[in-house]
């Protein structure tokens, strides 16, 4: 049984380092804990949200993989019109490549990095370890694990995009271009359209990385064949 936190109540809750970790749901393994995958959940969703996508991954129990679900703080969303939801960052247009909520995005990576710090404590070493995301957790995603402190056994970046692209470039470990990456996105995407994966794909080969970029036919959303091949490389990265 997974073991649940609730998101914070407050809708107005500013959230620090300081404070306490992200409420987040844990999934554990059925044997001792070898590896562990925090996946961060899109605008407006929270960490349930993927939660029923595990068991359809097809992971041996030997794996010893923990899922770890945050919840995002809920804060005033201005292209929604300022309406109270989880965010991992406000958005302020349709214009992806400009006006990036910069405070609020390393705000949400040092969260995350607090998670993957909670977990090399209690006995997983980050190179066990995998950072996930879809929309717009898949764009914290890529910007904390392109510049975490340790290495990480991959990233996984679902239907989404790159922000923050200059700080990245300066502040990412240049020796660590081996990490693997998992890239996905619907060709219908109305969200946040194919061609904006495609591009944060040129980017990190432009990089130096070698990430694998899988389209499927869907919208903004996750389908059969991709939760397969998911499943199949965390069982590769993770073995």
């Amino acid at each position: 049984m997974p073991l649940i936190w609730d998101a914070p109540t407050d809708p107005l809750r500013k959230a620090s380092v300081e404070d306490a970790l992200l409420p987040h749901v844990v999934i554990e393994p059925a044997g001792s804990p070898r590896s562990a995958v925090v996946w961060l959940h899109g605008l407006g969703a929270d960490g349930h949200d993927f939660e029923a996508i595990v068991p359809h991954l097809g992971l041996e129990d030997s794996l010893g993989i923990r899922f770890v679900f945050p919840h995002a703080p809920r804060i005033p969303v201005t292209i929604n019109s300022g309406m109270v939801m989880p965010a991992w960052y406000d958005i302020t247009g349709l214009d992806f490549d400009r006006r990036h909520d910069e405070v609020g995005i390393r705000r949400s990576a040092d969260q995350v990095a607090a998670l993957i710090a909670d977990q090399i404590d209690r006995g997983i070493p980050s190179e066990r370890i995998v950072l996930a995301g879809f929309s717009q957790g898949g764009a914290i995603a890529l910007f904390e694990g392109l510049r975490h402190e340790e290495p990480l056994a991959g990233i996984v970046a679902l239907s989404t995009y790159v922000v923050l692209e200059d700080a990245i470039a300066q502040e990412r470990d240049a020796t660590r271009t081996g990490i693997p990456i998992f890239q996905a996105h619907g060709s219908f995407d109305p969200m946040v359209g194919i061609d904006r994966g495609r591009r944060a794909h040129e980017t990190l080969v432009g990089w130096g990385y070698q990430p694998s970029f899988h389209e499927y036919p869907m919208e903004h959303a996750v389908c059969g064949e991709e939760i397969d091949d998911l499943g199949a490389w965390f069982a590769s990265v993770l073995a």
